[in-house]
């Protein structure tokens, strides 16, 4: 899973790094201008936002997130702790605070709430879709069973898929998330790893279940495209 951390305090920000690194893939931002560019990816699972920060603020980051229809959980952090800051972090789109300085076993306890509620999974050891069954500990896939070989960007491209099944990911997306950001190969290669993907699928018959939005990107949906 991934965690997007917007704080200017590099200091603070390298120990939520570090306190995170065992759950999330972590990205870091230093102020809300670069926070706001890598949120509008679309790519993160969560993300913990700074109020104060120079230049553009957490609350202004988070509302043209909103404005943006980018509905990724967000956690704000605040150094103070009156009423009127929350509500107004509440009005454009905080989904959870925490006041500084903060333990390190409430961050990872309302991070795995903040997931949960979200849908997503948390340190859960499968994943599945109808009778298929991804295995996150060892990257194995199986249906009814019968194991399904992938490498691994297949294996991460389904469960990208999967953890967003019915929603249109775009190829940056699929790109950004997979490959990263600084990869120096093209966007091209999510359309090699989704053919690779299907074909491997279609052995058990799951290739259907995978629609192409011809050049935007693909969705995993219940519905049978055959």
């Amino acid at each position: 899973m991934k965690l997007l951390i917007i704080e200017d305090d590099k200091h603070l920000s390298d120990t939520i790094r570090e306190t995170t690194q065992d759950l999330f893939e972590t990205s870091q931002a230093f102020d809300g201008e670069e926070g706001l560019f890598l949120a509008e990816q679309n790519i993160f699972d969560v993300i913990i936002l700074d109020i104060m920060m120079p230049g553009m603020n957490g609350y202004e980051v988070l509302k043209e997130l909103r404005k943006s229809n980018i509905e990724t959980p967000v956690i704000m952090l605040t150094a103070k702790d009156g009423i009127d800051d929350k509500i107004q972090g509440f009005k454009v789109g905080a989904d959870d605070y925490m006041v500084k300085p903060f333990h390190r076993e409430e961050l990872l306890l309302r991070l795995e709430a903040m997931v949960r509620r979200a849908g997503g999974r948390f340190k859960e050891n499968i994943l599945s879709f109808k009778e298929l069954k991804l295995h996150l500990k060892n990257k194995t896939v199986e249906i009814n069973g019968e194991s399904v070989k992938l490498n691994g960007k297949q294996f991460d491209l389904l469960e990208y898929l999967i953890n967003n099944k019915n929603t249109i990911l775009t190829k940056e997306q699929i790109f950004d998330r997979i490959w990263g950001f600084e990869s120096d190969t093209s966007t091209t290669v999510v359309e090699v790893y989704a053919s690779n993907l299907r074909k491997n699928l279609k052995k058990v018959g799951y290739d259907h279940y995978i629609k192409t939005f011809r050049g935007l990107g693909y969705m995993l949906t219940e519905e049978d495209e055959s």
